[in-house]
C-alpha cells in the first residue's frame, strides 16, 4: 500500500506552498510533475495487481460456491437413493466448500473496496497531473509577478528610507566650501610683488592720462589775429556812403 500512501501524499499536496518554498520553483514544478508521472504509473501497475487479485478471489469463491451446490445436489440424490452414508459425505464436503465460500467471498469483498479507493484516489491524481500539466505556465507566472512585486516593494523601502535632502545639502555645503578656497587662493595669487608693481605702472599710467585732461579743460582759449583786408574791399565798403 506503499505507493496508494504516496497517491494521497501527493494528491492533498499544495502546489503554491511548494512553490514558495523552492528555490528555483520552475526547477522544482517540472521535478514535481516528473514525480506526479512516475507514481500515476507506478500506481496504475500496482492497481492493476489489485484488480487481479480481486478477480482471482472472486473466481474461488464462485468455484467454492459451485462446488458446495454440487454436492447439495450428490447429497439430495444419495437420500433418494437411499443410501444416507453416501449423503452424509456428500454434505460434509458441501459444507466445507460453502465454509471455502464464504471466506472466499469476504476476502473478495474488501479486496474490491481496496481497489475502489485504489482506483478513486489514482483518478485523483490523474486529474491533479493533468491540472497541473495545463497550468503550469499560469503558475510559473504567478510566481514571478509575485517575485517582481516583492523585488518592486524592497525597493520602494529602500528609496523610503533614503533622504535625497540631506545628501543635496552635505552637496552643497561642500561646494560653497570648494568656491570659498578657490576665491581665497585666487586672493592670495593676486597679491605678489609682480602684481603689485604692475598696479603702480597702471595707476601711474591713469595719473598721467588725468593730469593731460586736466591741463587741456582749464587752458585760456586762444584769440586768433584779425583777418588783413585788400583795397578793392575798403573801396567797396566806402562807395555806400558817397551816396547818402
Amino acid at each position: 500500500m506503499g505507493i496508494l500512501n504516496r497517491i494521497s501524499t501527493i494528491t492533498r499536496a499544495n502546489i503554491n506552498a511548494i512553490l514558495d518554498q523552492a528555490e528555483d520553483p520552475e526547477k522544482m514544478l517540472n521535478q514535481l510533475i516528473r514525480d506526479m508521472r512516475t507514481s500515476i504509473d507506478e500506481a496504475r501497475n500496482e492497481v492493476a495487481k489489485m484488480i487481479a487479485d480481486e478477480k482471482e478471489l472472486e473466481a474461488n469463491y464462485q468455484h467454492s460456491q459451485q462446488l458446495a451446490d454440487d454436492w447439495q445436489k450428490k447429497a439430495e440424490l444419495a437420500v433418494r437413493k437411499g443410501s444416507d452414508d453416501l449423503a452424509r459425505e456428500a454434505l460434509q464436503r458441501k459444507v466445507d466448500y460453502a465454509n471455502n465460500a464464504k471466506v472466499y467471498q469476504g476476502q473478495w469483498e474488501s479486496q474490491h473496496q481496496a481497489v475502489e479507493k485504489a482506483k478513486t484516489d489514482l483518478h485523483a491524481l490523474q486529474e491533479k497531473y493533468d491540472g497541473t500539466v495545463r497550468n503550469r505556465e499560469v503558475l510559473l507566472a504567478r510566481y514571478r509577478r509575485a517575485h517582481a512585486m516583492e523585488q518592486v516593494a524592497k525597493v520602494g523601502q529602500q528609496l523610503n528610507s533614503f533622504d535625497p535632502s540631506s545628501e543635496l545639502s552635505r552637496m552643497e555645503e561642500r561646494i560653497r566650501l570648494e568656491e570659498a578656497r578657490a576665491q581665497a587662493a585666487g586672493e592670495l595669487n593676486s597679491d605678489t610683488t609682480e602684481d603689485r608693481f604692475a598696479k603702480l605702472s597702471q595707476d601711474s599710467a591713469v595719473e598721467d592720462e588725468l593730469a593731460l585732461l586736466k591741463g587741456r579743460v582749464s587752458a585760456p582759449p586762444q584769440i586768433s589775429a584779425p583777418k588783413e583786408t585788400t583795397g578793392q574791399e575798403s573801396t567797396d565798403e566806402a562807395e555806400p556812403a558817397k551816396g547818402t
